[in-house]
């Protein structure tokens, strides 16, 4: 196991003890955990409604401490979510990779935002 695994596995670790201890697992059903995850993420986007690209870029600088508690929520969330649907989170990112890397490939979509089904 490399080092971010063990440490996902750690946190995973503590952050289900944490729910155990509380009890809380009975409100984690997969829908609940779904929306939960969403509600964090849209409060993270929330901190940059209506600002330019600039703004933003400085926002980040003067509030990191503030976003990455955010972005610590979603993680957890997710985690949870992981744990409780038997997801290897890694494994996933690791095959979403891979579709990735056969859905774009370098020489179509270079420098493009273009969607996978628009590339020529």
């Amino acid at each position: 196991m490399d080092s971010s695994s063990a440490r996902i596995s750690a946190i995973l670790k503590e952050i289900l003890d944490f729910r155990e201890r509380r009890d809380w697992k009975q409100f984690h059903n997969p829908k609940n955990l779904a929306i939960s995850i969403s509600i964090e993420a849209n409060e993270l986007l929330e901190h940059f409604q209506w600002k330019n690209m600039e703004e933003s870029l400085a926002y980040i600088k003067e509030n990191k401490e503030m976003l990455s508690e955010e972005a610590a929520d979603i993680l957890v969330y997710l985690l949870y979510f992981c744990n409780d649907a038997e997801i290897d989170l890694l494994q996933a990112v690791e095959n979403k990779i891979e579709k990735n890397n056969q859905k774009y490939p370098v020489e179509k979509s270079k420098g493009k935002s273009t969607k996978y089904t628009e590339l020529n």
